[in-house]
């Protein structure tokens, strides 16, 4: 596949090459690899994102390693599956750390895990990007070493809220969410959120993704008369047999929530199609087509290029697989304009980016914000229009 590394590790026209830094340029040995930690789990119920992400990864450091390298080094991965245990994904990171002397990690992708091992990385000093949406995770005196490459909750669950309240008209809410650390905050965060706007939370739960019969917990949302269902859990399966028991039950309600429940994975978990009608995910304009079924230039680009190269994005999403691509491309440039692969120079020169050209979005950081996603480039998304990964955005807006 014919791929330049100025495509690649990019992404778009050089718009960073003006960026000057402080810090001597270290030499670097043009033998020895640059090492990314990856904490994934890409076994257990939270696995669906991580399958996502992971094919960025693969495909990006393929494509740079293919063109040469960063500055002539390759790109290594060390890959840990956490499972999307906490407890491992500590071990895992202290491994990483201490033993594979890994130069930046991408990732954990359940805040749960991330709680947990955010402060170990933060200790380390070492560069850590991640798309964990809670927002205790970014605090850039507590963690100055870490950094969001996706929205935080409560730009989330502004985008939910208002297509609750000002879209679908709901006054009456019930919010679920999972039993891990992220369903457990993003619930609380939520219903408080809700209510503070004026609406009536009428129900709410932490439910075990693993629990078999979801038949107690919608009657109880639909006897306490919820209009709409927020969801808040990256567990497909159990998301899957929500809707079905909707469908069992008769129940017209809407859900709307977390971007797992319109994962590829879910098409084969529904009892029928018509099951995942009226699920309302967030979603994001650089992944979202439009009437005529076309995405943004730029990422149109990429899933042409993506297929050509026998990248499955049917039974993921494209903003996962953009993700992964984008935190791949910031550390590989990273080295390449500090000439040194120490967390330190990579740390600094991504507290310099103003408006880089990602694929998943445009990013943003200073010293004092890691916070790096634009939440104008966040819309909701109808979950069963999926088409290459991408949605077609959700009805009422205008």
């Amino acid at each position: 596949m014919a791929i330049s590394r100025r495509d690649v590790l990019l992404g778009s026209a050089g718009a960073l090459g003006a960026a000057t830094f402080s810090f001597p340029k270290a030499a670097i040995a043009q033998s020895e690899p640059i090492k990314i930690g990856f904490l994934a789990a890409m076994t257990g119920p939270s696995s669906a994102p991580t399958i996502g992400f992971n094919r960025g990864v693969i495909f990006a450091v393929d494509a740079i390693n293919a063109a040469g390298g960063v500055k002539g080094r390759k790109i290594e991965v060390i890959t840990r599956d956490t499972q999307g245990d906490p407890t491992k994904a500590v071990n895992a990171t202290q491994e990483l750390i201490s033993q594979a002397k890994v130069h930046a990690i991408w990732g954990p992708f359940n805040s749960g895990e991330a709680l947990a091992t955010t402060p170990i990385m933060a200790r380390a000093k070492i560069a850590n990007l991640h798309p964990c949406v809670v927002e205790t995770l970014i605090d850039t005196t507590k963690f100055p070493n870490a950094f969001r490459l996706a929205p935080s909750n409560s730009q989330w669950d502004d985008a939910v809220r208002n297509y609750c309240l000002n879209i679908l008209k709901a006054k009456k809410v019930a919010v679920i969410g999972d039993t891990t650390g992220y369903g457990v905050t993003a619930l609380g965060a939520s219903v408080a959120a809700f209510k503070k706007d004026g609406a009536d939370v009428v129900y709410q739960a932490n439910i075990d993704s693993t629990q078999p019969d979801m038949t107690p917990d919608m009657l109880r949302a639909k006897n306490a008369g919820a209009e709409v269902i927020v969801v808040w859990s990256v567990s497909t399966g159990m998301e899957a047999r929500m809707f079905n028991t909707r469908a069992a039950m008769n129940w017209d309600v809407s859900f709307v929530g977390h971007p797992s429940m319109s994962s590829g994975e879910i098409a084969g978990l529904v009892d029928k199609p018509a099951n995942w009608k009226k699920v309302y995910v967030i979603g994001y304009k650089s992944c979202s087509y439009d009437a005529a079924g076309k995405l943004p230039p730029k990422n149109q680009e990429l899933v042409d290029r993506l297929l050509k190269a026998n990248v499955a994005i049917n039974d993921t999403l494209l903003w996962w697989v953009a993700g992964g691509i984008d935190a791949i491309d910031l550390i590989a440039k990273g080295v390449a304009e500090t000439g040194s692969t120490e967390s330190e120079g990579i740390i600094k020169y991504w507290n310099t980016l103003s408006k880089y050209p990602g694929y998943f979005g445009t990013y943003t950081f200073s010293p004092t914000q890691h916070n790096g996603y634009s939440t104008e480039e966040i819309v909701m998304s109808e979950a069963s229009t999926a088409k290459n990964g991408t949605f077609a955005v959700a009805p009422g807006y205008t």
